[in-house]
C-alpha cells in the first residue's frame, strides 16, 4: 500500500464533496459547505496568500481516495490549528491509509507552518478516526457533549 498526499484541485473538491454526502460520511464528519459551489469557493480561499486552512489529497496506490486539512491556522494561537480528515473510499477504511496520510501530512504542516500544537474534534463513537489521531501521537484533552452527540477534543504537540 502506497499512501501519498497529492495536491487539491477544483476537480478533486467537486469529487471530494459528492462523496462526502454519503450518509455514513455524514453522520460521521460534520461538513461545512452546504454546496459544491460553496466548497470550492472555500477551497479558492485556501490559495490566497495568508489562508488559513490548507489541504491535501490523500492518494493510495496513485488513486484518489480522500482528504487532510488543517483550518484556523494561527502559529500564535493554541492550537496552531485544528485537523480534519476523510478517507471516503469505505472500501479502504481500517487499512491504515488515514493513519499514514496523517503521519504525512503532520510532517509536512508543522514544517511548512511551523506549527507546534495541532487540535482535533471527533465524534466520541468514531472509533476509527480516534485510532488514527492516536496513532499519530494526540491525546485526549476533552470530552464534551454538543448538541446531543458526545465528542472529543485531542491535541497534537509537536516533538
Amino acid at each position: 500500500m502506497d499512501i501519498r498526499l497529492g495536491e487539491r484541485t477544483e476537480d478533486s473538491v467537486r469529487i471530494y464533496y459528492e462523496k462526502a454526502q454519503d450518509p455514513i460520511i455524514k453522520r460521521s464528519l460534520p461538513q461545512k459547505a452546504r454546496s459544491v459551489e460553496e466548497a470550492l469557493e472555500d477551497y479558492r480561499n485556501t490559495l490566497l496568500p495568508g489562508a488559513s486552512s490548507y489541504g491535501r489529497t490523500i492518494l493510495l496506490d496513485g488513486a484518489y481516495v480522500g482528504d487532510i486539512w488543517i483550518y484556523c491556522i494561527d502559529p500564535n494561537d493554541e492550537p496552531n490549528a485544528m485537523l480534519s480528515f476523510c478517507v471516503f473510499e469505505k472500501a479502504e477504511w481500517g487499512r491504515g491509509a488515514a493513519t499514514e496520510a496523517a503521519k504525512l501530512f503532520l510532517n509536512e504542516v508543522c514544517e511548512r507552518f511551523d506549527l507546534k500544537t495541532i487540535g482535533a474534534f471527533v465524534f466520541a463513537d468514531n472509533h476509527a478516526s480516534i485510532r488514527v489521531l492516536e496513532k499519530n501521537g494526540f491525546e485526549l484533552m476533552e470530552e464534551f457533549e454538543e448538541e446531543g452527540r458526545k465528542s472529543a477534543y485531542y491535541l497534537h504537540r509537536r516533538k
